[in-house]
């Protein structure tokens, strides 16, 4: 029996709330499928379960707030029998549930057309709650299609796209968000206090030193200019793709910096890169590219425009805030021409990418003018030092020097 946790998506998440369970008791399960969307100071992100097995039990009810590490789930594999001792918590204050004597009543009374009393004796999951409270939905008008003819998700949704016109809805001094298809979506303060959090930890716990090198980006930039040659608009490649690859392939050399420290050093078997995305609200969010080594770049280019949209549009998968083992943030253009980062725990590295400006450079006694960026690391002193980041700002230039075996 595999006790299913809470997960943490981070080193400033401390709980989160089950929005909704995706999948029932009884359901098989496969690995990477989504089990359920909980609700963090991150927004709604969906929780994916790496295994295979079948749903046994639900131990935590939609709407209920819970510590990282509880158990929250029963999943038998196919080959077990018995159940792990494991304790249930108790169902949170938001659920009334109607006694059976009342349900009778309801039934067994003389109404010709069935006719629900209130609203607070509608089933319906604590998502399409919120999601018809967004959108000014009469509940009482939806007939569920979830368990017990609870109203879900899917029924809002199927609601909302089958309206012609938005209700009318009294003036109000709030100013709403018609157009809003997920509820709960935070504001810039809670991701600012999740970045803080996770910040003020790093500043706490982890002694850091900074290492900074100049790189020559002519032959990266000559190198993405033909590539892009033959290639449309919409495929071509951004030097960011390329930094990317080239940080994956610098930590496959220099594998202590694609760690965690977490009762000392481990080293990590997949790269999995942190990305820093802005929100446009205001705050960061860093989702991983999985994998990164093993991409191409045209790959690590196609992750990107799928990954920074929905990060903006906080709809991310647990395993894109939970499994970065190194990060990049990466100022672009109109940025500031270096940016030192601040170790998000338990990485144990960050390396920054300042922004490409021509300067004159001095080569074998001559003097050009040259596309230059500033690269900077950040790392925990504990799991290395200076020696073993300076090896791995020289794998990273040399990667750079050499953008064909990218």
């Amino acid at each position: 029996m595999i006790s299913f946790k809470m997960p943490s998506l981070g080193a400033d998440m401390e709980d989160g709330t089950l929005a909704e369970w995706r999948k029932q008791p009884g359901d098989k399960l496969t690995r990477g499928e989504i089990i359920a969307d909980v609700e963090t100071q991150k927004g709604l992100i969906e929780i994916e379960f790496f295994g295979e097995g079948i749903l046994e039990k639900h131990l935590v009810s939609e709407g209920q707030k819970v510590p990282v590490g509880t158990v929250i789930a029963l999943i038998n594999q196919e080959d077990e029998s018995e159940e792990s001792p494991v304790v249930e918590i108790p169902p949170s204050s938001w659920e009334a549930p109607i006694p059976s004597s009342e349900k009778l009543s309801v039934s067994e009374s003389k109404v010709s057309t069935p006719v629900r009393a209130s609203v607070e004796r509608i089933k319906i999951s604590p998502l399409a709650k919120k999601m018809a409270e967004v959108n000014q939905v009469d509940v009482s008008v939806i007939q569920g299609t979830g368990p017990e003819g609870a109203i879900v998700k899917e029924d809002i949704e199927r609601f909302l796209s089958s309206r012609e016109k938005p209700e009318v809805t009294p003036p109000s001094s709030k100013i709403e968000i018609p157009e809003q298809s997920r509820p709960s979506v935070p504001h810039h303060e809670s991701i600012r206090m999740a970045v803080a959090a996770a910040m003020s930890r790093s500043h706490r716990e982890i002694p850091q030193y900074y290492l900074e090198k100049r790189v020559d980006m002519s032959k990266a930039l000559d190198w993405l200019k033909e590539a892009n040659k033959e290639r449309p608009i919409q495929k071509r490649l951004l030097p960011v793709a390329l930094l990317i690859k080239a940080v994956a392939k610098a930590l496959d050399e220099v594998p202590d910096l694609n760690a965690v420290w977490e009762n000392g050093l481990q080293r990590m078997n997949e790269i999995h890169i942190g990305f820093v995305v802005s929100l446009r609200s205001g705050g960061i969010m860093v989702p991983a590219i999985l994998n990164a080594d093993v991409k191409t770049v045209d790959e690590i280019m196609e992750t990107l425009n799928d990954l920074i949209p929905r990060t903006r549009a906080f709809k991310l998968r647990s395993s894109e805030l939970s499994q970065s083992t190194f990060t990049i943030t990466n100022m672009g253009d109109g940025g500031a021409d270096k940016v030192f980062g601040i170790v998000y725990p338990p990485q144990v590295g960050i390396v920054g990418f300042g922004e490409i400006r021509e300067e004159a450079v001095v080569e074998q006694g001559m003097i050009g003018i040259r596309p230059v960026m500033d690269v900077t690391l950040a790392a925990d002193h504990r799991a290395t030092d200076g020696l073993i980041g300076g090896k791995f700002l020289a794998a990273l230039n040399k990667h750079l020097q050499n953008p064909e075996s990218l």
